[in-house]
């Protein structure tokens, strides 16, 4: 779909605005505000990507829940969610905001089906120093063995594997320090020699049998096998740890079985009879938890959750409380609230009730069911300290789901994105290009230019509305791994994709249908072998970027033939930039550490004349380097090569002699002088993207000789200018904190010293999902300065031309009406002061949300779970209801009481004088169509505007309009305009119903089939 929006201050005829083509494509996609305001550009709405979102798995959190942990966590805290395409993510919680801070790709039937971390033990050194032990992750996936993750690396570090059957479930051994259950016993403050104090592994098989590895000095091996597969081979389902020594399992018999792990002897098992009547004969319990008291939960095939005692194992209770099998269940840190979630896409919460009389037993008790997923939930995992509680689910449709577990009711729930933070979307804006990438898989298809009437701006002709786009290429690659990164140079003729294996390039020529030829570059090895987390093409398109999974930065030459449809070469010996020493901040013992982790790059990005680049990581610090000297061609490829051999430290010292140096085309690069004064952000920059620059600095001398001549002392001379074309830099960072920097000068530009991150809008600072890339309206120099921003349900523009309103009291006004405005003085304070307190209120109630979605406003409550309520009565016990006491605390002043009383024309009038307070943006949402002066008077006013009328966003690219690096506007077709006014960008949706996915259970539910295909 391509939705076709008007320049600034473009009279709209009549039978355009009434037509309904407009009303239906132009107002469905902006507002007529943001028209008339000329913030609007041409958007190719698109939904013809397949990208094949994965299902969620397995879910686990790094440490156990805690109230000796700090409000939002320890610093170490990350949740890794396991897909059924073999990648892990990595999330952190950000306070509750929840960053995808990393993907470790997987690979050709390498599902992920269990995940589990444990913490080695704190060393101590001769001095009595302590430091933390390593927090390691592990998975299994239909196979034989257990793999470890290097996470700085996003490789496995090792495998364990045995004879024994394939691998069903995992469960990580409780530490020593907190033991759980039955061993209530005091605290030992020393182990008893001998005594093994890492977390082993327990692990159960597809024919019964139980091993546990151990994970000691850093290692993962064989310990010994608990039981061995028995005569009627039952698969163990699932697996847990009731304390230290005592293991828990579910088997697909029937049967729940308690084992002593240290001499492999069966202590108890326990069984839940028959299948039900007219199904199979066996139940099959899925998943197996216990409580922090020790009481055991079941949840099995017949949707029916089990409680047994935690001491003689007897069975307690039971609770059918769905309408399918069970699939997972988690426990809170205090044990009285169990959380089931199955095929019939259910959600149970169900609390510990203690008896009313003394001497009754407590209970537990089905409270509520709430339908979160669209799917199967296949997996749950729960965190918990003095301020966060959160419950994790995940299942067949790939989005996780953060449920607030001790605010249940009070807070929604919210739903975190299923795409890759970092967009799997590039385009080639000249040829009209865009590409995207998922598994082994890589397309490249071609938007065609609009060819609308100059004077109307009609829609396309029948023929190219019938077919605006075309699929130009595919390319599937043979080996097993999963595509990390890839990446297009700016005129479409390279295509560089890389696994955690290896690197290639391809090259494409056009044909007369207008698909492209892909050809395979011969490149060197030092190129192909390897792979990389991260590439990218310069602007120019003479350099590609990689970042190796030991987050070393290489760049390698392009050198282009005179004539354009001849291959290009790579250079075989690339440029090394090593970072500053840096070491991330050393977290306390008792949190564990992520060892290198922290100091992984996750962004790059070049300046707009490929001579600035920049490299982020996530503890906050950035990198910069230059290019020095003017492009020569006359000179050799390579000059002075033996002296640029990588080196195993990752930093350079600042010193380097100047004829060590790796000179190519007369140029080198170095290291930013300034890049020491770039201080460490407070936390990672998710977004890196230097202004656009019209200024080309990087040219050769026009009469094709080296205006420096070699001497015996200086065998290869060159220039050493450095850049001097746009440095700006703007960083996002993970907390929606915005600044701009001067590179090379190494502090903060302008225009951010005047507009700090609290000048910004609250809606926008506010904003739950984090920030996936940025495009620059580049269609015309008024618009330069233009920053669109997005995520995976927003889209804001900023005009970084303007400083932004600072916050401040509206000041009254004299004029006529003083009189009449001084008799309603007190009835506007007393409404003025009741909002303020509401609105104090509620915000205060906002930021103690315990990490899921925002708190419920009090006026919005309804009496159920986890609600305060008061109950009275009349007369003789009639007409009893009930009051909630939120609503009741929540200081509402009578400002609408006074606003009947005295009427507000007059301070309608004094707004319209005084126009929108500098906080409030009302009309980017609005689908009706209002005065057009008055609209564009109001947008601007400020320099933002916003929409959430895209989701969920793929990607964001731009297509047509100026090339990255050219100092001309063209247009799509690469001719010169000088008339291009709009920027035009493909925005690609990935709707969760248009996703093949399996077969919904539905049955004798609140929600029907008919239901869910009228909302979709």
């Amino acid at each position: 779909m391509v939705v076709k929006t008007f320049p600034k201050h473009f009279p709209l005829p009549k039978f355009i605005t009434e037509s309904k083509e407009f009303k239906l494509n132009y107002i469905a996609s902006w507002s007529y505000e943001a028209i008339m305001a000329g913030l609007a550009m041409d958007v190719h709405r698109c939904r013809f990507v397949p990208y094949p979102p994965s299902a969620i798995n397995a879910l686990a959190f790094s440490h156990s829940s805690s109230l000796s942990f700090a409000s939002n966590g320890p610093p170490t805290l990350r949740l890794a969610i396991g897909r059924a395409n073999g990648d892990i993510e990595l999330w952190h919680p950000l306070k509750g905001g929840w960053h995808q801070e990393n993907i470790i790709h997987g690979g050709k039937d390498r599902s992920i089906e269990g995940l589990v971390w444990t913490q080695d033990p704190e060393d101590i050194d001769e001095t009595g120093f302590k430091s933390p032990g390593r927090l390691r992750l592990f998975s299994i996936g239909y196979s034989s063995s257990v793999t470890e993750w290097d996470l700085a690396a996003g490789k496995p570090a090792r495998h364990a594997s045995a004879n024994y059957g394939e691998i069903w479930c995992i469960s990580a051994q409780p530490r020593w320090q907190y033991l759980r259950g039955l061993e209530v016993q005091k605290q030992k403050t020393q182990p008893r020699e001998g005594e093994d104090i890492t977390q082993g592994i327990a692990v159960g098989c597809a024919d019964g049998s139980i091993v546990l590895l151990s994970t000691a000095d850093g290692d993962l091996q064989f310990q010994r096998t608990v039981t061995r597969p028995p005569k009627r081979k039952a698969r163990v389902l699932s697996i847990t740890f009731q304390n230290r020594y005592t293991l828990v399992t579910g088997h697909a018999d029937s049967t729940i079985r308690i084992f002593d792990v240290r001499n492999g002897r069966l202590i108890r098992a326990m069984s839940l009879g028959g299948g039900p009547q007219g199904g199979p004969k066996e139940i099959l319990v899925w998943s197996v938890k216990c409580t922090i008291d020790g009481t055991v939960v079941s949840g099995d095939s017949t949707g029916t959750m089990s409680f047994w005692d935690a001491k003689n194992y007897s069975h307690l209770q039971r609770i059918t409380s769905h309408k399918a099998d069970i699939l997972d269940v988690a426990t809170s840190m205090d044990g009285h609230t169990v959380i089931s979630g199955g095929m019939d896409r259910r959600t149970t919460l169900y609390r510990l009730a203690r008896g009313s009389k003394p001497g009754e037993k407590s209970r537990w008790i089905e409270i509520a069911h709430q339908r979160f997923h669209e799917h199967d939930v296949k997996a749950m995992a729960t965190f918990e300290t003095k301020r966060l509680s959160v419950l994790t689910s995940g299942g067949l449709d790939t989005s996780p789901i953060m449920v607030p577990l001790r605010e249940f009711g009070n807070e929604y729930h919210r739903a975190l994105p299923n795409f890759p933070q970092q967009p799997p979307v590039r385009s080639a804006s000249l040829q009209r290009f865009i590409i995207s990438w998922w598994d082994r898989e890589v397309r490249v298809w071609r938007i065609f230019a609009n060819q609308q009437d100059s004077m109307t701006d009609l829609p396309l002709d029948k023929s190219l509305r019938d077919s605006p786009r075309k699929l130009a290429a595919k390319i599937a690659l043979q080996k097993e791994e999963s595509i990390t990164c890839a990446d297009i140079s700016s005129d479409g003729s390279l295509l560089a994709v890389s696994t955690m294996e290896e690197n290639r390039v391809f090259f494409f020529k056009p044909r007369l249908d207008s698909t492209l030829k892909v050809q395979k570059l011969d490149i060197p090895s030092s190129l192909v072998q390897g792979g990389a987390k991260l590439l990218q093409f310069s602007p120019d398109g003479m350099w590609l970027l990689l970042v190796r999974s030991n987050n070393k930065i290489q760049l390698f030459r392009v050198r282009r033939p005179p004539i354009p449809i001849e291959r290009p070469k790579f250079l075989s010996i690339p440029v090394h930039l090593r970072r500053l020493n840096r070491q991330a901040p050393e977290p306390n013992y008792l949190h564990g550490t992520l060892g290198s982790y922290p100091r992984s790059i996750s962004r790059v990005a070049f300046s707009a004349d490929s001579r600035i680049i920049v490299a982020s990581d996530l503890s906050g610090y950035l990198d910069t380097w230059v290019l020095s000297g003017l492009e020569d061609p006359a000179q050799d490829d390579l000059a002075a090569p033996s002296d640029n051999s990588p080196s195993d430290s990752t930093s350079e010292n600042s010193g380097v002699d100047e004829k060590h140096r790796l000179l190519i085309f007369g140029q080198h690069w170095l290291r930013n002088p300034a890049a020491s004064l770039i201080p460490k952000l407070s936390s990672a920059p998710i977004i890196l993207s230097f202004r656009p620059s019209t200024l080309s600095s990087n040219k050769a001398p026009t009469n094709g000789t080296t205006p420096l001549h070699p001497t015996r002392h200086n065998p290869h001379p060159h220039s050493h200018d450095l850049p001097s074309g746009e440095d700006r830099l703007l960083v996002l960072t993970v907390e929606h904190r915005i600044y701009e920097f001067n590179v090379m000068a190494g502090k903060l530009s302008d225009w951010s010293r005047r507009n700090p991150t609290s000048t910004f809008p609250d809606a926008f600072r506010q904003v739950k999902d984090r920030a996936m890339g940025c495009v620059w309206d580049t269609s015309a120099p008024e618009r330069q300065n233009r920053l669109w921003l997005y995520g995976n349900s927003w889209l804001w523009m900023f005009d970084l031309s303007r400083d932004f309103p600072r916050v401040e009291e509206p000041k009254a006004e004299p004029g006529d009406g003083e009189v009449e405005e001084d008799i309603q003085a007190d009835s506007k304070k007393r409404r003025r002061e009741g909002k303020r307190a509401k609105e104090k209120h509620f915000e205060e109630k906002r930021r103690r949300d315990t990490g899921a979605g925002n708190r419920i406003d009090p006026d919005e409550l309804t009496i159920g779970l986890g609600s305060k309520i008061r109950k009275r009565s009349g007369p003789g016990g009639r007409d009893v209801h009930s009051i909630h006491l939120e609503r009741e605390q929540s200081p509402n002043a009578s400002a609408s009481a006074s606003d009947d009383e005295h009427g507000t024309m007059p301070a309608a009038l004094v707004r319209s004088r005084r126009g929108p307070p500098a906080d409030v943006d009302d009309g980017a949402d609005s689908e009706s169509i209002v005065n057009g002066e008055n609209a564009v008077a109001k947008a601007h006013g400020r320099p933002w505007w916003y929409t959430y009328k895209y989701r969920p966003i793929l990607g964001l690219v731009p297509i047509g309009g100026v090339p990255r690096n050219s100092d001309k506007q063209v247009n799509g077709d690469g001719r010169d305009c000088d008339d291009a006014r709009t920027l035009e960008v493909v925005l690609v949706e990935r709707p969760l119903f248009e996703v093949n996915l399996p077969p919904r259970y539905y049955g004798d539910q609140e929600w029907s089939e008919t239901k869910d295909k009228s909302l979709a």
